[in-house]
This record gives C-alpha cells, structure tokens and sequence, in this order.
C-alpha cells in the first residue's frame, strides 16, 4: 500500500522538493533586491527609484530575452525552410534529358516516355 504523502512523516515528492528549492531561491532573489534597494537609497537615491530600478532591469532582461528568442526562431525558420526546399528538391541525377534519336514520329528530340518535342517540319514526314 502506498503511503498518503498528506500524513505527517512521509517524504516529500520530487514535484514538492523542487517547489521548496524554487521558492528558496525566490525568496534569496528578492531578499538581494531589497537589500540592493536599501545600498542605493543610503547612497543618496531617491527611495521611489531605489524601488522602480529592480523592476526596470527585470524589464530590460525580459526585452533582451524575447529579442533573442525572436531572432532564434527566425534563424530556425529559415533552416527548416532551406531544409524542407532540400528535401522536397529533384535531384538532376534523377531527372532524364530528351536526347536525339529516331523514334516513332521520325529523328527528334524524345523523353524517356517516348514523348517527341520538337514536332519538326510537317512537309517532312
């Protein structure tokens, strides 16, 4: 049977462990920032810019990140469009030429279906 991990005395989930650490981290994130906060109003900063700074570099971080996500994106864009005109492309190794050669309608210039392009002169037959 397995243990009710809501009684007390179980070990926490890996889903619990991992929401602990994050919310550590999170609070050594904004315990830095306050205390940055606190170093630039004892500087001489104004209290209101000392509390805005923290969330102005937040910003500017976010900017940079979605400005190189969006760049990212577009250079795989790019790849899979090269990549898919690459696959989809017919190789000339495949593709027949028409030759010269007498066929059904005469000499003429004929593809491998024995189809003729160049009709010639009608007198000539």
């Amino acid at each position: 049977m397995k243990p009710n991990p809501l009684e007390p005395g179980t070990p926490p989930a890996c889903a619990e462990r991992m929401g602990r650490a994050l919310g550590r981290i999170w609070r050594g994130v904004l315990r830095r920032e306050r205390k940055a906060g606190e170093w630039l109003t004892a500087k001489g900063l104004p209290p209101g810019i000392a509390q805005a700074l923290p969330l102005l570099v937040k910003l500017a971080v976010l900017g940079v990140a979605l400005y190189a996500a969006f760049w990212a994106a577009l250079v795989l864009m790019g790849i899979a469009v090269v990549a898919w005109g690459w696959w989809n492309a017919e190789p000339d190794w495949t593709r027949e030429e028409p030759e010269w050669r007498e066929g059904h309608s005469g000499f003429g210039l004929y593809d491998k279906n024995e189809w003729r392009y160049d009709m010639g002169d009608p007198e000539e037959s």
